[in-house]
């Protein structure tokens, strides 16, 4: 095993590190990353696309890890296990982050940490690589609004709220939506589990028969509110905005089932965040971006341009 040493200076604008270059006793000294996510889900197949191309662009190697139940538990264990390793620096998509905060401190002391997706702004990570939530919940209402110019009534779906992307893209929702007649009847969690994504949408259309949209704020939302609408025989009658692009919510755009979708740019999840671990384990806290940002954007998709879309998305992931 390899050995990583870290010195630390502490002042009152964060952390700094020298970080001592590894050696092996074959004299190799490629850095090694992790790209830790929150949930398995099919999103993140094009974040590891993009991780692999900085990968082989840069000779370094990283470790994506994905946790199967999607708890903190098992994101914490993740860690641990890259910490005891000797890893050179981490990208994560924290499951929790505001109870994350003081184990995230723990990491950015021994290597350097970043975070991707969902953001944990309290901790000690070096910067924030992903979407501006709270823009793209805006973009999503002003989608619900266009799929309602006559107001309605809707319901949200999401894996959990105590995840900050969540918690910003509802609050963007919220914030488009204002003084368009359109409500919010409930919000409906699923604790990242798929099966129940889908009940949850049943249960909806079940509750509010007359429910004008349903909205889903995670990748996986999107097929499942989808497959409840059409085992309920209202395509159509109830419409749907949501998030990502799954496989499945192309397709739903494509036939007109899905009015749209909020486009990441998770390719760029993980090719900015190891370019930026990279430059960080170069030239330290200079390498920190503006404002500790990076916005990698979003793209509304509809069926105006799903099938360019899904040309690019192709073309990406070859």
């Amino acid at each position: 095993m390899v050995a990583l040493a870290i010195v630390f200076t502490w002042g009152c604008g964060g952390s700094s590190r020298e970080t001592v270059d590894r050696t092996d006793e074959a004299g190799d000294t490629t850095k090694r990353f992790a790209f830790v996510v929150n949930t398995p889900s099919s999103f993140w197949t094009i974040a590891e696309a993009g991780v692999r191309k900085a990968e082989a662009e840069l000779g370094v190697a990283v470790d994506f890890r994905m946790p199967q139940t999607g708890s903190v538990d098992e994101q914490q264990r993740i860690l641990e296990d890259l910490l005891a390793r000797g890893i050179d620096g981490i990208a994560i998509s924290p499951i929790d982050p505001a109870n994350m905060t003081a184990l995230l401190d723990q990491v950015a002391e021994r290597t350097l940490l970043v975070t991707h997706d969902s953001d944990a702004p309290a901790s000690k990570r070096l910067a924030y690589v992903g979407t501006d939530n709270v823009s793209a919940g805006r973009t999503a209402g002003a989608e619900i609004a266009k799929a309602l110019p006559q107001g309605g009534e809707i319901v949200i779906f999401v894996g959990r709220l105590d995840a900050q992307n969540a918690r910003e893209r509802k609050q963007g929702i919220e914030e488009a939506l204002a003084g368009t007649g359109i409500t919010i009847l409930d919000t409906r969690l699923d604790q990242g589990d798929q099966a129940r994504a889908q009940e949850n949408a049943e249960a909806m259309i079940v509750a509010h028969p007359d429910v004008d949209a349903l909205v889903g704020l995670w990748s996986y939302n999107g097929p499942a509110i989808l497959q409840a609408v059409r085992s309920a025989g209202k395509i159509g009658a109830i419409r749907i905005v949501c998030f990502d692009e799954d496989r499945a919510t192309l397709d739903g755009i494509a036939e007109g089932a899905i009015a749209a979708t909020i486009v990441q740019r998770p390719f760029e999840f993980g090719y900015r965040s190891v370019r930026l671990l990279t430059d960080l384990a170069a030239r330290g806290n200079e390498a920190i971006p503006p404002g500790g940002i990076i916005d990698t954007g979003v793209v509304v998709v509809d069926r105006d341009n799903v099938a360019a879309f899904r040309a690019e998305l192709e073309q990406l992931l070859q």
